[in-house]
């Protein structure tokens, strides 16, 4: 059976500010109604394949299982890794599970954070590719390439085996123009796109000959994984022997089992602002305009408005994007460099590195409104059935208002339920809790008030996510 594999592992440093290492571009709608997750799930749809399983670290979580909920898509598991380790031990573990259950499986691995503009071309390669996964290649997807691009690796294809099949006969890392352009000219070679149709059992013989280390730490953590839900969490002293690499390098360079199959379906890695601007629909002057944008006299730009008006007069090639707290301005051309930015923040022991002003949880989310001396303002978010921990703060008290749905607040011995336009005062040191019993997200205005008002003040007792542990 194919088993779809999502590989949700990224920081998000690239498309900073509005992705974030607590919030990657993988969890974000950068190109469409969805997030990048949602449509590399969507986009297998059209396969006959068993549930998908997702690897992911142990943060993002509950993001990635409440993406799959809003699309009604039950996965076989959701794995968690207990430290990144590059891509060659998450499609090990991916592996380990799989042939549990079916010894035959073929995996299809992807990258959770791709675009694909034509998924039929997408599905069709799948197709095309199937039977020489199924003999025990190990067939990796190459993009046919539309110009000599600098920032991708490339794969020489080597005797042809098929239409748009061939053997792999080498990867190429990341070439200047010219040499870019020698590959576009020649024609037989192909973009690297990190995306591989692999059978799972032949993956991990390939990794036993060629990197023994690596199998023993993933199998030796997959054995003593803890279940919880749909998680599945490897043991973190035996995963943090393994070593740490890439498919491509541990395994794809060395086998002799390597094929590619010819992919042509308008992909992108979307590796920075300049992608979205290449895949994105222009205007007549060449502009992309997401969001609250006006634009006059602009020509070539990327203008992002997240939460408020953006305006830009006389500018070129440039991007702008916006969003509640930060705000990117860079040349179209320049854009590799925002990691320089995101290192400056994160030198500095700024949270824009990290973290939105909303910020999710496993319940919901909170958005800081005002932040002063001994008070704050949040909006909180609590999701349909979902509950925050039993928990009591030591130095802030709190007022809650419902403005929209019903709230049932627990303060110490008292349970009682509150509507919309209903407030409550829940003093320092007093044991509460804010459950949303309905169908619809409850919403509540925070005000804290207290002498230090830190995320670290939160005592808790009892938790359904396990984080009073």
């Amino acid at each position: 059976m194919l088993t779809p594999v999502l590989l949700s592992g990224g920081v998000g440093s690239r498309l900073w500010p509005v992705s974030r290492e607590a919030h990657p571009k993988q969890f974000l709608p950068l190109a469409g109604e969805i997030s990048m997750l949602q449509e590399t799930l969507q986009r297998t749809a059209g396969l006959p394949a068993a549930a998908p399983l997702v690897v992911c670290n142990e943060e993002h979580r509950f993001m990635v299982a409440e993406q799959l909920r809003q699309l009604n898509v039950k996965p076989g598991a959701l794995i968690l890794e207990p430290e990144g380790r590059n891509t060659a031990p998450a499609v090990a573990l991916a592996a380990l599970q799989v042939v549990a259950a079916d010894p035959e499986a073929i995996m299809l691995v992807l990258p959770a954070d791709h675009l694909i503009g034509d998924v039929a071309a997408f599905v069709a390669a799948v197709e095309q590719a199937l039977p020489l996964a199924a003999e025990g290649r190990l067939m990796t997807f190459g993009v046919v390439p539309t110009t000599p691009e600098t920032g991708y690796g490339y794969i020489k294809c080597g005797a042809e085996l098929g239409s748009g099949l061939f053997d792999l006969e080498r990867f190429v890392e990341k070439p200047d123009g010219a040499t870019a352009q020698s590959y576009l000219d020649d024609g037989g070679y192909l973009w690297n796109s990190g995306m591989y149709l692999l059978r799972a059992q032949t993956y991990l013989d390939e990794l036993q000959r060629l990197a023994p280390d690596m199998l023993a730490a993933c199998r030796d953590a997959m054995a003593s994984a803890a279940g919880d839900m749909d998680f599945v969490r490897p043991e973190a002293q035996a995963f943090a022997r393994c070593p740490s690499d890439s498919i491509d390098y541990a395994v794809m360079e060395k086998t002799e089992l390597g094929a590619v199959v010819a992919l042509d379906c308008g992909w992108s890695d979307v590796g920075a602002w300049s992608a979205l601007w290449e895949v994105g629909e222009r205007d007549s002057d060449g502009n992309v305009l997401q969001g609250d944008v006006i634009a006059d006299n602009c020509t070539g730009s990327y203008l992002r408005s997240e939460s408020r008006l953006v305006a830009a007069t006389g500018v070129e090639d440039v991007v702008v994007v916006e969003t509640a707290d930060a705000v990117l301005v860079a040349g179209r051309n320049n854009v590799q460099d925002v990691k320089n930015i995101v290192n400056a923040l994160k030198s500095g022991e700024r949270q824009e590195a990290s973290l939105h002003r909303r910020v999710y949880r496993p319940w919901g989310s909170y958005e800081s409104l005002v932040t002063a001396d001994r008070f704050q303002v949040k909006r909180i978010t609590v999701n349909p059935g979902q509950q925050l921990s039993l928990q009591m703060h030591h130095h802030r008290a709190e007022h809650w208002i419902v403005v929209n749905g019903t709230a049932e607040v627990t303060c110490e011995d008292k349970v009682f339920m509150l509507g919309e336009d209903e407030s409550t005062y829940i003093p320092l040191g007093h044991k509460h809790r804010l459950a949303n019993p309905g169908h619809i997200p409850l919403e509540i205005i925070e005000v804290q008030s207290g002498t230090y008002l830190g995320e670290d003040d939160i005592v808790r007792f009892e938790d359904v996510y396990g984080r009073s542990k």
